[in-house]
């Protein structure tokens, strides 16, 4: 069984160390693990790796958030991968810094990302993981705070989330969303 995992962000060292960029982080760290290494293609970056006899394909779009959904499209059908296989990975300021949440289908929240993939899919009938980067931010100021770079508390913080939330996109692939929304979605 073949997945699609997104990763959202920003191509680019200047955006590297940004909230915004915490699906380019997972995705990252997910292929570090099983020792891959992303190779450069048509409207992204892809890595693969294999857990419990499923094979992952690991997709950071180099479109910039606001086009996110044309590499999602492209590299679906490209691998012929259904829309209940993919998960995308996103920055959420809705959440507290580090909790994470998966779910099934819901709107774009505001997010550019899933903005483009919604309207590029048809659809909104797949799954997110939302990563919580907080909401400490006066109004007016969203937009420089989510491409801002991490504080050094949230920077102390992160390996451990980032492992929850790998943690949680294995379980996605290995026991399905009901049960992985279950294991994660409480803490």
């Amino acid at each position: 069984m073949k997945y699609l995992i997104i990763g959202l962000g920003n191509p680019g060292a200047k955006y590297e160390n940004t909230r915004h960029n915490i699906g380019f982080r997972v995705v990252e760290a997910l292929a570090k693990e099983k020792e891959e290494t992303f190779k450069t293609v048509r409207l992204g970056e892809l890595a693969t790796i294999k857990h419990k006899s499923r094979v992952l394909v690991l997709l950071k779009p180099n479109t910039y958030m606001n086009l996110s959904g044309q590499a999602v499209k492209y590299w679906m059908q490209q691998e012929k991968i259904p829309i209940e296989n993919i998960l995308v990975i996103l920055d959420d300021i809705a959440l507290p810094f580090g909790k994470i949440r998966l779910k099934g289908k819901g709107s774009d929240g505001g997010h550019n990302g899933l903005k483009s993939i919604q309207e590029l899919l048809g659809s909104t009938n797949y799954a997110r993981l939302r990563f919580g980067v907080g909401s400490d931010f006066k109004p007016g100021q969203q937009a420089d705070y989510v491409l801002g770079d991490w504080n050094n508390d949230e920077n102390k913080g992160l390996p451990e989330r980032i492992e929850a939330a790998k943690a949680c996109v294995l379980d996605f692939v290995s026991i399905g969303l009901g049960m992985t929304m279950t294991k994660h979605n409480g803490g």
